[in-house]
């Protein structure tokens, strides 16, 4: 089969971003791979108060625009507050949705949800690629705190 009549995979992933850092860099590589084209949906601002109790510490559209400056990155969108917005995941049309390993997400239920709404994506758990703390937002931010702010 010619490379022009091959349908292009297109991978989805969505998360915060919110301090890019080396494990979104493995993150997003490792998703980029698993097809042609990678979509990524940015965790709403009234999202990530909800999920992590506090405000971002970049708004949605600097988040996305620092998404886009990335190579592995095709395409970028701002979720929804609250919730995954299936009509949005049914317009990008993903062949797999790529979740990453610290994500809390119930990957069967995640199917199911998917399927209930028509969108037939393989969902597919990265596994940790990078093992440490420098890794890690949140742990990142517990570092400035105890360096900088006492």
């Amino acid at each position: 089969m010619k490379e022009k009549e091959r349908k292009k995979i297109r991978v989805l992933v969505g998360g915060v971003f919110d301090i890019l850092h080396v494990g979104h860099i493995h993150f997003l590589k490792h998703a980029k791979e698993l097809g042609d084209e990678l979509t990524v949906i940015v965790a709403h601002d009234e999202t990530v108060r909800a999920q992590k109790g506090r405000d971002p510490v970049n708004p949605a559209e600097d988040r996305a625009e620092l998404l886009r400056a990335i190579r592995y990155v095709d395409e970028v969108y701002i979720g929804t507050p609250g919730t995954i917005d299936l009509n949005l995941v049914k317009k990008i049309n993903p062949d797999v949705i790529a979740i990453g390993p610290d994500q809390n997400f119930d990957s069967e239920r995640l199917k199911e949800e998917l399927r209930k709404n028509g969108i037939k994506a393989e969902v597919i758990r990265i596994p940790y690629l990078y093992k440490s703390d420098r890794a890690k937002t949140s742990k990142i931010i517990e570092r400035i705190i105890e360096e900088f702010c006492e």
